[in-house]
């Protein structure tokens, strides 16, 4: 066994008593916690959801006939040369209910593609631009399927299709554009198709606030085709830290 000798010991004199508490290490300043605002929608998200509820107030103040033989769109319309009604159909709706839902959806949709995009200037203008292109041919592909029809449709549906089809395409890509038949896009497609066949059978019947009105489902699935497709390109255009 070791044996210690004691030269080479030496014992530590015994410290005087003291009532006083031995001195602790420094604790580590404890940073008051930050709380998330219950609201933090991109402005972009905010700015169309109030062009879609409050334009719709707006509407009301005038004749109902005059605004939608003005301003509706009809297939019909492209032949006569009124190309315009593709656009000015997205800013009408029904009704007020038929307006608060799409104020609903667009405000949940478009706050990931309003973030992708960027809140400065640059990307609010991307924003709209693509809003405006996924509604118009959200419009335009249900008068490819009735290239003869007469009906009035109104409503930012298509739009706000368009938007889900570009956030589905976000959440499969972690925020970044993910791959066209992502588990994101293919859930959300394949659930969105369900939802309009059910419109294509019941109609107006399966929304409120749409009475007797039929609901124009090809331009809600266009919208979110042409939003799966067109968010690629218009990400190149996006600017980038």
């Amino acid at each position: 066994m070791g044996v210690m000798t004691t030269s080479n010991f030496e014992e530590t004199p015994a410290q005087p008593w003291s009532d006083q508490p031995s001195p602790q290490p420094p604790q580590q300043r404890q940073e008051r916690p930050t709380h998330e605002p219950v609201f933090n929608a991109p402005w972009q998200a905010v700015a169309v959801t109030a062009l879609i509820v409050g334009g719709y107030g707006l509407q009301t103040l005038f004749p109902v006939d005059a605004i939608l033989e003005a301003y509706a769109f009809a297939p019909t319309n492209l032949g006569r040369g009124s190309w315009q009604t593709v656009i000015t159909a997205i800013f009408l709706h029904g009704s007020w209910a038929h307006a608060l839902m799409n104020g609903a959806f667009a405000l949940a949709f478009a706050s990931p593609v309003a973030r992708f995009f960027g809140a400065k200037l640059e990307g609010g203008l991307l924003f709209f631009a693509f809003y405006l292109l996924t509604g118009v041919l959200g419009n335009l592909g249900y008068a490819a399927v009735h290239p003869h029809g007469v009906g009035l449709i109104v409503g930012a549906s298509g739009a706000v299709s368009g938007l889900m089809g570009a956030a589905s395409r976000l959440m499969g890509g972690g925020g970044r554009v993910g791959p066209l038949f992502s588990r994101a896009v293919v859930g959300m497609g394949g659930g969105w198709i369900f939802i309009n066949l059910l419109m294509a059978v019941f109609g107006g019947a399966f929304l409120p606030g749409s009475g007797s009105a039929g609901v124009a489902w090809e331009a809600h699935l266009a919208g979110f085709a042409v939003g799966v497709l067109l968010i690629g390109p218009f990400g190149r255009l996006t600017p980038r830290p």
